[in-house]
C-alpha cells in the first residue's frame, strides 16, 4: 500500500483528530509519558487479514519510534486466538492509537474475510467476485484494497473509470438503445460500455445496441440462465442484486462471468481483534 501513503496519511490524521481531539485525557493523566512496553495484537476468531500497513501506519503517524513486528501478511488466514503482531514503543503512543488502528483493521479484515467466503463459495468456477461503490465515504481506497486481499476483484473505483448505464440513465435517455448510442458517441472510446438490465427484453435490446458488458440485475437463477444462453458470448455478463452467500453458488452455476456483491463493503461484520499491553520499564 505504499503507493497510497499520501492519501492514507490524510485518512489516518483525520481519524486520529476525530478520536483524540485536543488530547487523550485518560492516558495523559494515568500513564507516564516515558514508560515503554509491548502490545500484542490477537485474533479472537479465524479471519482473513487485511490492513496491517494501515494499522502500523497509525502508530507511526503518532510516534515514529513505535515499531511493529507482523507475524502475518495481508491476505493470510489467521487462526483464532493467534498473535498477529507485536508493537513496541512508548505506551502513551500505543494507547492513543489503539482504537483508531483497531477500527481500521477490524473493518478491513472483516471485508477480506467476507470476500474470501464468497470466493470460496463459487469455486471451482472461474467466476469473479466483484465489489461495488457502496463503500464508506472517504475510505473507498481501503475498502477496495481489503476486497483484493480477500481474493475478490474491484469494479469501478469511481464514476470516471467506466461507462455503466443504469436504470435512471436509461429513463433519462429514453431507452437502452438511445443510452448506448449516446455513450458510444460521447464517452471516451477506450472505455467499455456496460448496461444494467432487469429482464430478457432488456438483455435483447442491450445486445442489439452493442453493449460490451451486460449487468443482469435482481434476476433469479432460471432467468439468469436464459439470459446467458441468449447472450452467448456477445458480451461479458455480470450478475448483481440480492445475492448472498446462500445463493451465490447457484448464480455462478448459470454461466455468468462476474458477480458483484454490495454486502462486501456496505455491511461487512467487523472481526474480533484485541490489543493487549504488557508494560515494561
Amino acid at each position: 500500500m505504499r503507493d497510497v501513503f499520501p492519501i492514507l496519511d490524510r485518512i489516518i490524521r483525520q481519524a486520529l483528530e476525530e478520536d483524540l481531539g485536543p488530547g487523550d485525557v485518560t492516558t495523559d493523566a494515568v500513564v507516564d509519558a516515558h514508560i515503554s512496553g509491548v502490545a500484542l495484537l490477537i485474533a479472537r476468531e479465524e479471519l482473513v487479514l487485511a490492513g496491517m500497513p494501515v494499522f502500523e501506519r497509525v502508530f507511526h503517524v503518532l510516534d515514529k519510534d513505535v515499531t511493529c513486528e507482523a507475524f502475518y501478511s495481508d491476505g493470510a488466514t489467521v487462526p483464532s486466538e493467534t498473535r498477529v503482531c507485536l508493537l513496541k514503543g512508548r505506551l502513551v503512543s500505543i494507547l492513543k492509537g489503539e482504537r483508531t488502528a483497531l477500527n481500521f483493521l477490524q473493518r478491513m479484515s472483516g471485508i477480506a474475510t467476507l470476500t474470501r467466503r464468497y470466493v470460496e463459495a463459487v469455486q471451482p468456477s472461474q467466476v469473479k467476485i466483484l465489489d461495488t461503490r457502496k463503500t464508506v465515504p472517504g475510505l473507498r481506497v481501503l475498502d477496495k484494497y481489503a476486497v483484493r486481499a480477500g481474493g475478490g476483484s474491484n469494479h469501478r473505483f469511481g464514476l470516471a473509470d467506466g461507462v455503466l448505464i443504469k436504470d435512471n440513465h436509461i429513463a433519462a435517455a429514453g431507452s437502452i438503445s438511445k443510452a448506448v448510442a449516446l455513450a458510444k458517441k460521447n464517452a471516451p472510446h477506450t472505455l467499455k460500455i456496460e448496461v444494467e438490465v432487469e429482464d430478457l427484453a432488456g438483455v435483447k435490446e442491450a445486445c442489439q445496441a452493442g453493449a460490451d458488458v451486460i449487468l443482469l440485475d435482481n434476476m433469479q437463477p432460471p432467468q439468469l440462465t436464459q439470459a446467458v444462453q441468449f447472450i452467448q458470448g456477445k458480451a461479458m455478463i455480470e450478475a448483481s442484486g440480492g445475492i448472498t452467500l446462500d445463493t451465490v453458488c447457484q448464480v455462478a452455476a448459470t454461466g455468468v462471468d462476474m458477480i458483484s456483491v454490495g454486502e462486501l463493503t456496505h455491511s461487512p461484520p467487523a472481526v474480533d481483534l484485541s490489543l493487549e499491553i504488557k508494560p515494561r520499564i
